[in-house]
């Protein structure tokens, strides 16, 4: 029988890396650095997604222009001192290998820079797992649709055989603007109830779930 989902793009953040904590402390720190008004958690995490630009304009709206460039670099030295410290959720890695040998093309949309994503693919190994990745520093950010128009045209797959997977409002926006499914991860940076408003096929809590899920319907 043929999938019915011929491409599963993911975002990284969050989805694929236990990383939303750290970035948290990261957008923090780099307020307290340069003197600013120091977002909350729930604010921090609600930014995640967006690329790196966007996220902190948006974390800290009383940043002068003057000071952004500054913030941006402050967050970025925080991210890199932690970086080789994060971790795949566990159950992933194994769960990309299968849907791959099943036949479904792999892709990555996120709101990571080129240069991070790329040292996060090496470092992991996964250099040969995606058929395709997209960051901000080619597209336009999370919600634009760009992402997933990119990648549903450079693997020849029709939207309605794309599935996003992603932890945020963002990548479930992304999606609904392309015109395609989506499922959320409620394991990652945004809460179920905000998740759930955004209408995806399914709000799923843990990694064996979203395994059990996608092996049997996708």
């Amino acid at each position: 029988m043929p999938s019915k989902y011929e491409l599963i793009v993911w975002d990284w953040d969050g989805t694929l890396m236990d990383s939303t904590p750290t970035i948290v402390k990261c957008i923090q720190q780099a307020c307290v650095d340069l003197e600013l008004p120091v977002p909350d958690d729930s604010v921090a995490s609600h930014v995640i997604g967006l690329g790196v630009q966007d996220a902190l304009r948006t974390a800290v709206p009383s940043v002068r222009v003057d000071q952004h460039p500054r913030l941006v670099d402050r967050f970025r030295y925080h991210y890199l001192s932690k970086d080789h410290e994060l971790h795949l959720f566990v159950g992933i890695k194994d769960l990309l290998n299968q849907l791959k040998a099943n036949g479904h093309l792999l892709a990555v949309a996120t709101g990571k820079s080129r240069k991070g994503l790329d040292r996060s693919l090496n470092f992991h190994d996964l250099n040969d797992m995606f058929a395709d990745t997209r960051t901000p520093d080619e597209c336009f950010s999370k919600p634009h649709p760009a992402m997933l128009i990119e990648l549903s045209e450079s693997l020849a797959v029709p939207m309605e055989k794309v599935l996003m997977i992603g932890d945020t409002t963002h990548d479930l926006l992304m999606a609904k603007n392309a015109g395609a499914d989506a499922i959320a991860v409620t394991y990652g940076a945004h809460p179920e109830h905000v998740l759930r408003k955004e209408e995806p096929l399914m709000c799923i809590g843990q990694v064996e779930e979203l395994s059990e899920w996608l092996l049997t319907h996708a």
